[in-house]
């Protein structure tokens, strides 16, 4: 279940406010290795090459993450004890915007049971991992927990 994140370019338009969360969406906490980034004209994600070829990475360049027991447009991991603390979602105020490569018209959002809006691609939620300690990481593509896998994007 990996999602493909090449195609055309998409350009990032400076009047699209968006605040995208690198960790700690999901009920405010934040993670040392990051913080909340707010600007009108960064993009909420993008793409980042690295040895496994191009990936999504979000406004400050931490990769962004699908979880296999999602369900396209839904969210398993808000239902899973303690898996947003770990897994944050990737969450935006307003649109989402597309940075280089990424195609705006895969971007999306879920609603969140605390009313903050998920970042989708392709139908599929995005998350950041609180254990990711430099950007672009893709060590931990595969990793096994709460009830699914966690795959690059």
């Amino acid at each position: 279940m990996a999602l493909v994140a090449c195609g055309s370019q998409a350009k990032t338009t400076g009047s699209t406010a968006s605040a995208a969360t690198g960790y700690g969406g999901y009920g405010g906490s934040s993670s040392p290795a990051s913080s909340t980034t707010t600007a009108a004209s960064a993009s909420t994600v993008r793409l980042a090459k690295t040895s496994k070829g191009k990936i999504l990475v979000n406004s400050r360049g931490f990769t962004t993450y699908q979880f296999t027991a999602d369900h396209r447009g839904s969210d398993h991991c808000v239902k899973v004890s303690g898996c947003m603390s770990i897994w944050p979602p990737l969450t935006v105020t307003g649109r989402p915007t597309a940075g280089s490569g990424v195609k705006k018209s895969l971007l999306g959002t879920i609603k969140l049971p605390n009313g903050r809006h998920q970042v989708t691609y392709a139908g599929h939620p995005l998350y950041t991992y609180t254990g990711d300690s430099s950007r672009a990481n893709t060590g931990y593509f595969g990793a096994t927990s709460f009830g699914g896998t966690w795959l690059g994007v």
